[in-house]
């Protein structure tokens, strides 16, 4: 299928989403690889790591709309950037997706998940106490997970490490709804705030994030 959502966030600003139907071998062959990233791609296990880590990088160069190679790294910390380009990038992928965020005037972060009960389970680990209560009764998975995307995509869009979820990343308090916006706070070093926007997408939801507010 490919290329499955695309949304036009500002005018420099943008993600789209892909339903990953090909094998490895399709998409490999849509790719121009360097030696060093054809060595990393052997070394993953055959599966959806290999369909995931392909997927992002045959959508990214979709999106950008190049023949040319694009040499896209990763930092100390994971976070992925383009040696050759100016764009900022963000990453993200869950069972049968991929999603890629790209912006050329700002830090991103995108995150897709799909929707399972098992994050009931967890979410005293990336909530605290404050945050759990506000989670909606009536729609206590979705709003879970709005909540986790949210606080990836901030997470990814600041891309240093040794940030907590819990204790870093605070969520201000917002009604449930499969598509909306509101305010998060990061707290590390120095507070700042950004919008996270999220939607519901089939079975998935995805919170995405674009530069900090000032």
């Amino acid at each position: 299928m490919g290329l499955a959502y695309q949304k036009e966030i500002d005018a420099k600003t943008c993600f789209a989403v892909w339903k990953i139907e090909e094998t490895a071998e399709d998409l490999f062959s849509r790719l121009q690889l360097n030696d060093t990233e054809r060595t990393y791609l052997e070394g993953l296990n055959n599966g959806k790591r290999n369909l995931h880590w392909l997927s992002t990088r045959v959508l990214l160069r979709q999106m950008l709309n190049t023949d040319e190679y694009i040499d896209c790294r990763v930092d100390e910390h994971g976070k992925p950037y383009l040696a050759n380009l100016p764009h900022h990038i963000s990453f993200s992928h869950s069972f049968d997706y991929a999603a890629v965020m790209i912006s050329k005037d700002k830090p991103v972060g995108i995150d897709i998940e799909l929707v399972k009960s098992k994050i009931i389970r967890v979410a005293n680990k990336f909530m605290s106490p404050t945050e759990l209560e506000f989670i909606d009764p009536n729609h206590t998975i979705p709003h879970l997970y709005i909540c986790w995307c949210a606080k990836e995509a901030v997470y990814k869009l600041n891309g240093q490490g040794n940030v907590s979820f819990k204790d870093h990343i605070h969520i201000k308090p917002f009604q449930y709804a499969t598509k909306g916006s509101f305010i998060t706070t990061l707290e590390v070093e120095e507070e700042k705030q950004l919008e996270v926007c999220f939607e519901a997408f089939d079975d998935y939801m995805i919170g995405y994030a674009a530069g900090y507010k000032l």
